[in-house]
């Protein structure tokens, strides 16, 4: 697993055959900024469907995206396109966790078998602001799943989003096997000499690096969020927001550090469990809202509702691992 940036369970669905096409659904989106909110229009193809918006503090538009097939498999791919009018804010979700099946199409003839693609492209204009924070991916035994995301900033735009993905269904016991997680993204911001590299972060999980220290040191739950900020951050205003990051890892398993970047932050958790990494990132969204003087985040209303992130102690999943597996 590497970081690089530029100098400057449910049940499996039946295989396809051959005269079953993979899905390719797609969405697209546009936020504008209302007299009474942002406000949104847009459309997708199947498998993909946009749900009812809710008005948030602020005027900010939540909006879940629902996944209607159930899952993914090889071959299948998912397109979304976002763009953020200015002075427009935004908060994207998941209806639910994402599940990628087995890759269909291994054969002594094609060993690697077909992938499953997401391919997501934000447009973000002047003053505009999106929170993009799906639930999680599940990346059940042998299966082959990339994602690429790439953001496009504007002056005073900012951008948060966060990540979690587990490999492999390990309560019942199963590992990622052949599978392989590969993931690209790109923040880009106009610099005086065209586009500056904000971020470039391209990591691939599997075979070794699932078990080498360097990678996932085998664990099973992997989680990135990155927040990039509208305007360069004051040293000091950058270190109380790290410390209070540190601070929010307060009860919870796993490994979780975080850092900054030339205009924002980042942050990453290796862990057995996936309501750490949910409860750390939305501390960390919340402690981020705090530090732009923004309210405080509304949970999405289609988030596990029996859980309090925000509660700095050990969630009832956490207290009950000594005597079980984690979540």
């Amino acid at each position: 697993m590497t970081l690089s940036a530029p100098s400057g369970s449910g049940p499996v669905p039946s295989v396809p055959t051959a005269a079953q096409a993979p899905w390719h659904g797609r969405l697209w989106l546009r936020f504008e900024a209302g007299a009474e909110g942002t406000v949104h229009q847009g459309g997708s193809t199947a498998p993909l469907r946009l749900q009812r918006g809710f008005r948030r503090a602020g005027g900010r538009c939540e909006l879940p995206i629902l996944h209607t097939a159930g899952g993914l498999v090889g071959g299948d791919r998912l397109s979304l396109e976002v763009e953020l009018a200015p002075g427009s804010s935004a908060l994207l979700t998941s209806v639910a966790a994402q599940k990628v099946y087995g890759s269909i199409g291994r054969s002594h003839r094609a060993p690697a078998g077909l992938w499953a693609a997401q391919d997501v492209r934000m447009t973000l204009a002047e003053g505009a602001d999106l929170e993009w924070l799906p639930q999680e991916l599940v990346l059940y035994a042998d299966g082959l799943y990339s994602q690429r995301l790439r953001v496009e900033l504007a002056p005073g735009a900012s951008w948060l989003g966060a990540e979690v993905v587990r490999l492999g269904r390990t309560a019942a016991g199963e590992q990622l096997g052949e599978g392989r997680w590969r993931s690209a993204l790109e923040v880009v911001r106009p610099g005086p000499d065209g586009p500056r590299w904000e971020l470039v972060d391209r990591l691939e999980l599997a075979d070794a690096a699932l078990r080498d220290g360097h990678g996932m040191g085998g664990e099973p739950v992997f989680g990135s969020l990155v927040w990039a900020a509208p305007q360069p951050l004051a040293a000091g205003a950058l270190a109380e927001l790290l410390a209070e990051g540190r601070r929010a890892r307060v009860g919870l398993v796993g490994e979780m550090e975080c850092g900054g970047l030339d205009q924002g932050v980042v942050a990453r958790y290796r862990g057995p469990s996936t309501t750490a990494a949910r409860t750390w990132f939305t501390r960390l969204w919340a402690a981020i809202r705090s530090a732009r003087g923004l309210s405080a985040p509304e949970l999405p209303r289609c988030w596990p509702f029996q859980e309090e992130p925000l509660v700095l102690q050990p969630p009832a999943a956490e207290r009950q691992a000594s005597g079980g597996g984690h979540p």
